[in-house]
C-alpha cells in the first residue's frame, strides 16, 4: 500500500472520529429510525384517558413507523414510576413515555424527592390531546346543577367524598381548585387510576368526581348527573352543559389538562421530530379528532418546544394551587 492510499485512509479515519465525537452520527442513524419494536410506557392502569390516548395514537404509528408499537402500563406514585423507567432507557426513541402533563408540571411541586427531574430528564416529543375535565355526580346526590352543589357542599362540610386518579392528578387539582374558590371542604380519595374511581363512583361509594372524560358514556346512560365542565369553554358533546365558571360565577375557573409524549433526554433530534411529524398527522385524521371529542377533549398537536413552553406555563399556574392548599404526592 502506498504512502499516499495509507494517508487517504488515515484522514478518512480521523474524519470519522470526529464526526462521531460531534454527535453526527446519531443523526444518521436516525434516518434509518425505526430498525426494531417502539415501547409506549403509559403512566396510568388500562382503561384511563392516558392508556386510551397511547393506543389510539399506537397502532396508526405502527403503520406509519413500519414497526410494532406496543404499549405497556407502568401506573403509580403520580406517574413517576412509568417516568422513571423511561429515563432510565436508552435515548435512542425506542421507549417512549405516555403522560398527562401532571407529570413535568405537578409532580416537581408535590414530591420533594422524584427518582429523576423531569426538566432535564424527559424531552418533549408530541403533544396529544387537551382533556377537559366534567364534574360528575351520583344520581342519589340531591342537587340539580353546579350551583347547587356548590350550596350542599357548604352546608355539608366533610360528609362529601370524591375520587380522583392520585394525588396531583388533573381531576384532584380541578376539585382542591373548586373547594379554594368556594370555601368548602370533602374527603379526597385517591386511586390508582381514573378508571377505578370511576367504579366506585358508580358503585355509590365516592359522591362525586371530576372525570376525565371516560365517565360520559354512562352519563348518558342516566347512571351519574354532569353538572358542569372544568374547561374554559362548553364541551361540543355536551352543548347544553355549562361550565363551572358560568355556572357558579368562579370566574377563570381552568383546571384542563394537556396528554402527550415523552422521549428520555438525548434521544436525537431527527427521531424527535420525525415522531412529531408522525403523530401530528394521525391528530390531523377525523378518525383521531373524533375518538379524543368522545373523551370530551380535542386534539392538540404542537412542536416539541411549544409542547415544553405549555409544561412551563402549566408549572407555574398549578404550583401556586399546590402550595396554597399543601397538596402533597402519595
Amino acid at each position: 500500500m502506498t504512502s499516499k492510499i495509507q494517508s487517504r485512509l488515515l484522514r478518512r479515519s480521523l474524519l470519522a472520529a470526529l464526526v462521531a465525537a460531534a454527535g453526527v452520527l446519531p443523526v444518521a442513524h436516525a434516518q434509518g429510525y425505526p430498525t426494531k419494536p417502539v415501547k409506549v410506557i403509559v403512566t396510568f392502569p388500562p382503561g384511563g384517558v392516558a392508556d386510551v390516548l397511547a393506543r389510539l395514537v399506537a397502532a396508526p404509528l405502527q403503520d406509519a413507523l413500519g414497526q410494532p408499537v406496543v404499549v405497556e402500563n407502568r401506573a403509580g406514585s403520580g406517574g413517576n414510576i412509568g417516568g422513571d423507567v423511561v429515563v432510565k432507557s436508552p435515548a435512542d426513541g425506542y421507549t417512549l413515555l405516555m403522560s398527562s402533563g401532571g407529570l413535568v408540571s405537578v409532580n416537581p411541586h408535590i414530591y420533594p424527592k422524584m427518582p429523576f427531574d423531569p426538566a432535564k430528564d424527559l424531552s418533549p416529543v408530541a403533544s396529544v390531546a387537551r382533556v377537559a375535565v366534567f364534574l360528575v355526580v351520583k344520581p342519589a346526590l340531591p342537587v340539580a346543577n353546579a350551583r347547587e352543589f356548590v350550596s350542599y357542599m357548604k352546608a355539608n362540610p366533610g360528609k362529601l367524598s370524591y375520587g380522583s386518579p392520585g394525588n396531583g392528578s388533573s381531576p384532584h387539582l380541578a376539585t382542591e381548585m373548586l373547594k379554594s374558590m368556594t370555601g368548602t371542604f370533602s374527603v379526597h380519595v385517591p386511586y390508582r387510576g381514573a378508571a377505578p374511581a370511576l367504579n366506585d363512583l358508580l358503585a355509590g361509594q365516592i359522591d362525586f368526581a371530576f372525570d376525565p372524560g371516560i365517565a360520559l358514556p354512562h352519563v348518558r346512560a342516566n347512571r351519574l348527573k354532569l353538572l358542569a365542565i372544568g374547561s374554559p369553554k362548553r364541551s361540543p358533546l355536551f352543548p347544553d352543559v355549562p361550565t363551572v365558571d358560568e355556572a357558579t360565577g368562579l370566574k377563570g375557573f381552568d383546571a384542563d389538562s394537556y396528554f402527550g409524549f415523552y422521549a428520555p433526554a438525548g434521544t436525537p433530534p431527527a427521531v424527535v421530530a420525525r415522531l412529531n411529524t408522525e403523530i401530528n398527522k394521525i391528530l390531523g385524521s377525523q378518525s383521531a379528532k373524533d375518538r379524543i371529542a368522545a373523551l370530551g377533549g380535542e386534539a392538540a398537536p404542537m412542536t416539541p418546544q411549544q409542547f415544553a413552553a405549555k409544561a412551563t406555563d402549566d408549572s407555574k399556574r398549578f404550583g401556586a394551587l399546590i402550595r396554597e392548599r399543601g397538596i402533597k404526592g402519595d
